[in-house]
């Protein structure tokens, strides 16, 4: 798509007419109706004039021939109607199926943890300084919940899009003489009906916990939480509309990305602060006051945050100025988006449909990596990419670690996303510290578990090796050998991390941290590698009919199939970090050896787990 792309403004630049390809514009033959030209026009390109002429020209050409005399809008659509109706019937009966069923877990399953969850709630809001301590951070916690559907929608715009066309509608009826608008606010509207839905449901979702931690009665709570839950899902997908139909937003989206995260971590850091913060008077508290005051006036973040604050703790007295603000600009922007729904490039559609479709058809198949490189490739689409280079190594000993190294080098990204996870895992480390018993192991089980998200981050060039085994032709090693150096730079980069993450508690005077942090660095490198080479997905595994009274536990043996390496990896760790008393503030240096030999022996044994699976893959037979 992108060599037809690069050659249609070339042809433009030139002054001559872009040639259309098959695939695009003679999908039916030579007695198929070409496709139309897109009623928007792209944003400027290489030539920025010569393609807003084109597009002028294009547009104009386009309402000349497309008249409403030509119009077949209507008899389009009924004769789709009349055709999808057996369709339709079908669909909505596998809905209606699949809807029971989910209901069905979630009322076997759900309500005993809802039941326990209510219980444990009850009993965390009788503790005045747990309630004092959650509602100093509520604040922030209800901003980074409102960002961060904001990123999230602007990111999923950039490869699906709150407007997706199946490619049947995009192949045939689009190609005709009908209203784009017709059929593009039909999935538009859909979509923003679903996303409201869900929001409603977790307004509700929020006003029973306002009502179980007794901070208001369940109808205020109710009423003042649904501003939130309605607005924000609209102006999510306001906000992903633009993001689908113009290319420059796109950029910018790409380009803010890593800021709008490291917000993220700020308003995380921030709730944190809050809930550690003393009472209401001092030095800190009045800097976290002039901080939520600046971010609940800042935007609609802010202001669908100030009516759930007046509900639970009546500090929010401007918040029927910020709902009628919040009111107001969901009104236009919805309007905004529902007027250019129909302006979408057709090319931009077709793209998000070819990733939907093959990430949909991957996770029937449980191929979870392939639907991951497909949105990534999609997410990457029209980025520039960097060139940076690094000096050759002289032995042939260091290449694949150069390869690693200057990889990383040119998708900073990758790096700068380890780093958060591992700055998360040693945020959570530091209040393992604090707890005792079974709360501390928890606690550092999740911590150890960011660790090795982050690091596993930095072993993708393992997994592109073994995703395709002909890539692995250019390297002077054995397959085993070379799995063996992708764990290197994971491994030294790992440390480098932890170590410095590990800083802020050595001068708190945790100095052990300098040692027990990085010393997790080689097995979750090593894990990670393991994870690469475990070959293709076993999905016979979920139908190995496995009865037990709650129910088949294949899907379990499947799924600890899937994540063997990381679930041995945290929990040999949280044992041996967890149960040594070595995070005991006055523990003896003897405590250091067993997490020592626990990280050398788990190491060594994820990397014999390699070596066979790497004969296995290359030899499946045997």
């Amino acid at each position: 798509m992108g060599r037809w792309d690069v050659s249609g403004s070339a042809d433009r630049c030139a002054g001559r007419p872009a040639e259309k390809s098959r695939g695009e514009g003679a999908e039916g033959g030579e007695d198929s109706v070409p496709a139309p030209v897109d009623t928007a026009p792209d944003d400027a390109g290489p030539c920025d004039g010569a393609d807003a002429d084109a597009d002028a020209d294009a547009d104009a050409d386009a309402d000349a021939a497309w008249s409403p005399e030509y119009d077949r809008t209507r008899e389009t659509l009924r004769w789709l109607r009349d055709k999808r109706r057996a369709h339709r019937g079908q669909r909505n009966r596998d809905l209606a199926v699949t809807a029971y069923g989910i209901l069905l877990l979630g009322v076997g399953y759900g309500s005993t943890l809802g039941y326990r969850f209510a219980q444990r709630l009850g009993h965390l809001a009788a503790d005045d300084h747990t309630s004092e301590a959650a509602g100093r951070a509520l604040p922030a916690v209800l901003v980074l919940l409102a960002c961060g559907l904001a990123v999230l929608a602007a990111r999923d715009a950039l490869w699906r899009g709150p407007v997706l066309v199946p490619r049947p509608d995009l192949s045939w009826p689009l190609a005709q003489p009908v209203r784009r608008d017709r059929l593009l606010r039909p999935a538009f509207r859909l979509t923003t009906a679903l996303m409201t839905v869900a929001g409603v449901l977790c307004a509700v979702g929020g006003a029973v916990l306002l009502r179980l931690t007794g901070s208001t009665a369940l109808g205020p709570a109710l009423a003042l939480c649904m501003p939130a839950g309605v607005c924000l899902p609209l102006l999510a997908a306001a906000l992903a509309l633009q993001v689908e139909r113009r290319l420059s937003w796109a950029r910018r989206v790409r380009t803010l990305t890593p800021y709008a995260v490291l917000l993220l971590v700020a308003l995380a850091g921030q709730a944190a602060w809050s809930a550690a913060s003393g009472g209401p008077a001092g030095g800190q508290r009045a800097v976290l006051r002039v901080l939520e005051t600046a971010e609940l006036w800042s935007g609609p973040w802010g202001w669908a945050v100030q009516p759930i604050l007046h509900a639970s703790s009546g500090h929010a007295p401007g918040w029927p100025v910020a709902t009628a603000l919040l009111a107001v600009v969901t009104a236009a922007a919805v309007v905004h988006a529902d007027r250019t729904a129909g302006t979408i490039p057709t090319r931009r559609l077709r793209a998000r449909a070819a990733t939907a479709a093959t990430v949909a058809s991957v996770l029937w198949s449980v191929e979870l990596r392939a639907a991951k490189l497909a949105v990534a490739e999609a997410l990457a689409d029209g980025a520039s990419g960097t060139r940076r280079r690094l000096p050759a190594p002289r032995s042939r000993r260091l290449v694949v670690a150069w390869r690693d190294a200057v990889a990383l080098l040119r998708a900073p990204g990758r790096l700068v996303g380890a780093a958060l996870w591992i700055a998360a895992g040693a945020g959570t480390a530091s209040l393992a510290v604090a707890l005792e018993g079974t709360a501390r192991l928890v606690v550092l089980a999740v911590a150890l578990a960011l660790g090795w998200f982050g690091v596993g981050r930095l072993a993708e060039t393992a997994r592109l090796e073994a995703d395709d085994l002909r890539r692995s032709s250019w390297s002077p090693f054995r397959f085993r050998a070379l799995m063996f150096q992708h764990a290197l730079v994971p491994t030294a980069l790992g440390v480098v991390l932890t170590t410095l993450a590990a800083v802020p508690f050595a001068l708190y005077g945790g100095e052990r941290a300098l040692l027990l942090m990085p010393l997790c660095a080689p097995p979750f490198a090593a894990a990670a590698v393991l994870a690469a080479v475990r070959g293709p997905v076993r999905t016979e595994l979920m139908s190995l009919g496995l009865v037990t009274p709650a129910g088949d536990a294949s899907a379990f043996v499947f799924l600890f199939w899937y994540a063997a390496p990381f679930l041995t990896t945290v929990a040999a760790l949280t044992a041996g970090l967890g149960t040594s008393g070595a995070l005991e503030p006055g523990a003896p240096p003897e405590a250091l050896l067993r997490p020592v030999m626990t990280a050398l022996s788990l190491t060594c044994g994820l990397l014999f787990a390699t070596a066979r699976r790497v004969r296995k893959l290359l030899r499946p037979a045997d």
